[in-house]
């Protein structure tokens, strides 16, 4: 059993279970050995975090200890994002978490709940699982109070739950577990869809916007390499770390 206090170091990165298991204490139980235990009693391993791996082959191949290559800066960014916190997913991990949706296990699981009641109030499908929903539904409430400047970047938004893949990795989207959010399309910037695809990144979402949905959980795709500034995807377990300071 790995104690509490545990903390593995490696690449750019420190570790430590307790990030994992409170983010989702609904669903995971505990750490042993190099096994993540489910509270189903399901069990993945943790699998290694090798340095010299490039990010490419993270992208496409991330074990659960990958998900934490990188720290996602809670603060505002000053420079461009020098690599990509957060966007490195274990298939294994999500799909034992929210279900396949390729088998229909996660539809089942999502529930309605209506995006910003006052400015829009149109009914969008989000997870129930680890009470996603219902940071979706604070976060849309906080959203909702803000000055029609910045919250128009919020409505109508592009879309939640979509059983799809990554474009560049061929793996999961956070939408396919409808736990993931797009905003409003003429308010985003995507790497994708830019002439020079090495461009630095380029934003026009509100910082108020960004700071809310961080606070509830959720991490932004502007704090990207990669850069998807409409995008927002549940990833508690990634937060807490964003103040640690990484051991020299």
């Amino acid at each position: 059993m790995i104690a509490a206090a545990t903390v593995l170091v490696f690449c750019a990165q420190r570790w430590s279970p307790d990030n994992l298991l409170a983010a989702y204490p609904d669903t995971l139980a505990a750490v042993s050995g190099n096994q993540l235990i489910f509270r189903d009693g399901r069990a993945l391993d943790l699998g290694t975090a090798d340095c010299q791996k490039s990010d490419d082959d993270v992208l496409r191949h991330a074990s659960i200890l990958d998900q934490f290559r990188y720290p996602y800066p809670r603060d505002p960014l000053r420079a461009p994002p020098a690599n990509d916190p957060g966007r490195f997913r274990n298939k294994a991990f999500f799909d034992a978490m929210y279900g396949d949706c390729r088998k229909g296990a996660v539809a089942p699981r999502l529930v309605s709940l209506v995006w910003l009641p006052k400015a829009w109030g149109r009914q969008i499908e989000f997870t129930s699982v680890n009470r996603a929903a219902d940071a979706l539904s604070a976060v849309s409430a906080e959203i909702d109070a803000l000055p029609d400047r910045e919250r128009r970047a919020a409505y109508p938004i592009a879309g939640t739950y979509d059983c799809r893949t990554v474009a560049d990795a061929g793996q999961p989207s956070l939408h396919a577990y409808g736990a993931a959010i797009d905003l409003n399309l003429g308010y985003s910037n995507y790497w994708m869809w830019e002439k020079d695809r090495s461009a630095r990144t380029v934003n026009r979402m509100p910082p108020s916007i960004v700071q809310i949905f961080e606070r509830h959980g959720f991490i932004w795709g502007g704090k990207w390499r990669h850069f998807d500034t409409m995008h927002f995807e549940y990833r508690p377990e990634l937060l807490p770390l964003a103040a640690s300071p990484v051991p020299r």
